[in-house]
């Protein structure tokens, strides 16, 4: 019997220590970095184009390098994921580019310490198409509308459309103009809407804007556009959203055109709706050679705009065309502005000319202590790193 006992025991702490085992074993697998098995275009990373399909999530792996060498296109349906410190290099021109079409979803989700990269190895401004996000959320241009680069439908009537996130990436190199109609950008949003999230995306030494937003109604934060060769910040087509954080900075030789060009619609200043968004605590910091203006606000925007700094500008805000004029000009819609070495401060130019209008208090209100982007014209604490200054 006493033998017996014993072989129970040593049997029960058997299957007790084999139990433990199991259970460590399965406390160090979560702790494992997943692998990725490369499915669709992402099977070959030295020749990364094509698309992904409705229905179909292709995930990169963040410890090979993707050498975009034509377009990539995310179907509706279609999900891209791009993990923490993935790096992508296109070297395919102007036909090398990303487009997120409606339905479709990127998720490129970096880090402070691991952003995501989207460059090229020439190191040369225009050297691929930039990042294009396409929603559903409403446009003045027309119910729906093709967008420039891509080809693809953007506009709706779905304001919280959700095409994924952009958080801490960097797009370098981007953008080329065709035609005045027709211009690639760093990152191009057309009709995106507020269910998506852009936070922490820099964009860097491109050919054209830095950032432009057609229509839709998506919310940004923390932007960075340095060193782009046309506008560093431009809204069209009847954007409605906020803009919390930006710093924008020209090159040191004065290349560059203005900090921020907001119209409505050329074509119906009137058009609905109309371009309002509000733009809390930036910096713009131009050059007094080149471009003139920090603010261009004109055919028809209107804005809320607060704790700007504006420095280097031959003229810090110049409003243009009546409707744009009657919203701004004496109304305190732009406030806590601080102007460092800004020539003239303020103009406006009524559709006829500018003798039509008359500059009137409190078309701005001056304060010196304004912060901008949140350290006045150096470098946010919040770019700091991985922005690529």
């Amino acid at each position: 019997m006493k033998k017996s006992y014993l072989k129970l025991i040593a049997a029960a702490f058997i299957i007790s220590t084999t139990a433990v085992s199991f259970v460590a074993c399965s406390d160090n697998d979560d702790d494992e970095i997943p692998v990725v098995s490369p499915t669709g275009i992402a099977s070959n990373p030295n020749d990364f184009k094509g698309e992904v399909k409705s229905g179909e999530t292709v995930t990169l792996d963040a410890t090979k390098v993707y050498k975009i060498t034509g377009s990539v296109i995310v179907r509706d349906g279609g999900k891209l994921v791009i993990p923490a410190g993935t790096k992508l290099e296109a070297s395919g021109g102007t036909s090398a580019f990303v487009v997120v079409e409606q339905g479709g979803q990127i998720f490129a989700n970096g880090t402070a310490t691991a952003p995501v990269v989207f460059t090229s190895p020439a190191a040369t401004p225009g050297s691929w198409g930039g990042v294009v996000l396409c929603g559903r959320a409403p446009i003045n241009k027309g119910t729906t509308a093709t967008s420039e680069v891509g080809n693809a439908t953007y506009g709706g009537t779905v304001a919280n459309d959700n095409s994924g996130s952009l958080t801490f990436v960097r797009i370098e190199y981007a953008g080329a103009i065709f035609t005045g109609e027709k211009e690639f950008n760093g990152l191009s949003l057309f009709g995106v809407g507020n269910g998506t999230k852009i936070d922490n995306v820099s964009m860097v030494n491109g050919s054209d804007d830095g950032i432009e937003f057609f229509g839709g109604t998506v919310n940004v934060s923390n932007i960075v556009s340095f060193g782009n060769e046309d506008d560093a910040f431009d809204w069209t087509e009847g954007w409605n959203g906020t803009a919390t954080n930006i710093y924008a900075k020209r090159r040191a030789n004065g290349v560059g055109n203005r900090g921020i060009e907001a119209d409505n619609n050329a074509n119906n200043r009137d058009a609905n709706p109309r371009s309002n968004p509000t733009i809390k605590n930036a910096t713009f910091i131009g050059s007094t050679s080149g471009e003139a203006d920090g603010m261009k606000l004109r055919e028809g925007t209107y804005a809320s705009i607060d704790n700007v700094v504006l420095s280097n500008w031959t003229t810090g805000i110049n409003v243009e065309h009546d409707q744009s004029v009657a919203y701004f000009n004496g109304t305190n819609k732009i406030t806590k502005v601080k102007f460092d070495n800004v020539a003239t401060k303020a103009s406006v130019k009524a559709t006829s000319g500018s003798a039509a209008a008359t500059l009137l208090p409190n078309t701005y209100t001056e304060d010196a202590s304004a912060t901008g982007a949140g350290n006045g014209t150096s470098t946010p604490t919040w770019a700091s790193g991985w922005a690529g200054l």
